[in-house]
């Protein structure tokens, strides 16, 4: 439950510092995904069984976004710079991100809960066509952070997928990271598959 966490928090998770050195962790996940909220809030509760998860649903920052797109799931707890030591100042993909030595342990024991908790907010499965009406399912993934970026191809390593990296001609742009041999697509459909 903790290395899926893990991946929510780093594609679309947040912390901030609240009174009396408590920690607010909040996790941003889109309505149109009951499974995934669910499977975060079990995840939460399972990491933190003490604590009230708090749920509060959101708005979109885009002008065609519907006034209530997405739901912020939220824990509070002293104990999330213990938990999660890439908490620090500005957005993640303007500092460091690194795995300490106990969480690289735990994602190369359960590199699955990593790489389902990456894709299920800043991954997605589609079908890639090709000439001559070539059409196979991949993955694909991005993120600002050219580190969480990393952390998932190191993920993908540990369970021997081939990954490929699509760079952009715009520095402003993020890389892309696909996964499309047939084998790995299958593999990654048993932990992770379709969004729902």
């Amino acid at each position: 439950a903790y290395v899926y966490l893990l991946g929510l928090y780093l594609g679309d998770g947040t912390i901030s510092h609240a009174p009396r050195d408590v920690y607010r962790l909040r996790i941003f996940l889109g309505l149109e995904y009951p499974g995934i909220i669910d499977e975060c809030a079990s995840a939460l509760a399972s990491v933190f069984p003490r604590n009230k998860t708090g749920r509060q649903t959101r708005g979109g920052n885009y002008e065609q976004s519907s006034d209530q797109s997405n739901i912020e799931l939220s824990v509070y707890s002293k104990s999330m710079p213990c938990l999660f030591p890439q908490h620090g100042p500005r957005k993640k993909h303007q500092r460091r991100i690194w795995l300490a030595d106990w969480q690289q342990q735990l994602a190369q024991r359960w590199p699955e809960a990593l790489i389902r908790g990456l894709i299920q907010t800043d991954g997605h499965r589609f079908i890639n066509t090709g000439r001559g009406g070539w059409r196979h399912p991949r993955y694909g993934f991005s993120n600002l952070s050219s580190d969480i970026t990393s952390i998932f191809c190191t993920a993908c390593d540990c369970l021997g997928f081939r990954w490929t990296a699509s760079f952009p001609k715009d520095e402003s742009k993020t890389v892309k990271i696909y996964v499309s041999r047939k084998a790995d697509v299958a593999r990654m459909d048993e932990f992770v598959g379709p969004k729902a």
